[in-house]
């Protein structure tokens, strides 16, 4: 094999590292992949590191430990997740969106990639230092958002279903109160039946009120505050705890 030059190593492992988000990855890796030495490697960490915190790219942290190595995490800072969900709210709060029964249409963001990729990466960093082993969802138009947590975290999604199918073996079913909140007790039950803990709970929106829900510590990406029916908007804003992220 020919001598891999360095801005070589560094498109091919900022590559490696950002398409598995949450993933160690030990510096013998590295060094069998590219026949370098593990100074290399890890100046070339370094190198990265610096890159991805000065472009508000991500994080790169060292493990330490046998079994450590260098992991990724697609951390936003502040500013840009404050510049994220305040764009996504005032997209929201424009008029036309409220449909009848005041259901917020979504629809246009839910199924936007980027803005999934973006959500699922402010809801993440409220859990690394939880570990989830799963995320959870139901089989609505929150799937999107819920997969790119799922990789953000690099853990699996499950998904919920109303209706067992005969091909997915077998099932628990449960009985729940319908409802935005009604939903989120229903798999919270769900979870007791399998002797589950849940860690957390996030939407991409919850509405100011009532203040007191049927589920604690909701974490929401925004908050509808109040409608208009006579222009058909609402307001939408961020949450206050994204104005706290470190």
């Amino acid at each position: 094999m020919d001598r891999i030059k360095r801005n070589e190593r560094l498109a091919a492992i900022s590559r490696i590292l950002t398409a598995s988000p949450n993933r160690i990855y030990t510096l013998s890796h590295f060094t069998e992949m590219f026949g370098a030495a593990k100074s290399t490697v890890s100046e070339d960490l370094s190198i990265l590191a610096d890159t991805f915190a000065q472009f508000d790219l991500g994080r790169l942290t060292t493990v330490a430990g046998a079994a450590g190595g260098v992991i990724y995490r697609a951390i936003p800072s502040r500013a840009k997740a404050i510049a994220t969900l305040e764009a996504l709210s005032e997209k929201l709060s424009q008029p036309g969106r409220l449909l009848p029964g005041d259901f917020l249409y979504t629809n246009d963001i839910t199924c936007d990639s980027d803005l999934c990729e973006l959500m699922g990466e402010i809801l993440a960093c409220r859990y690394y230092d939880k570990a989830p082993d799963f995320v959870l969802t139901m089989e609505t138009k929150g799937i999107p958002v819920a997969m790119m947590t799922a990789r953000m975290l690099n853990v699996p999604l499950v998904i919920a279903r109303r209706d067992s199918k005969a091909y997915e073996g077998s099932a628990v079913k449960i009985n729940y109160i319908s409802g935005d909140t009604g939903t989120l007790r229903g798999m919270h039950d769900l979870m007791k039946e399998f002797d589950v803990e849940v860690i957390g709970t996030g939407v991409v929106i919850a509405t100011a009120e009532p203040r007191k829900k049927r589920v604690d510590g909701v974490t929401a990406l925004m908050v509808l505050s109040q409608v208009n029916r006579e222009e058909g908007s609402a307001v939408v804003k961020p949450s206050d705890w994204v104005y706290e992220i470190n």
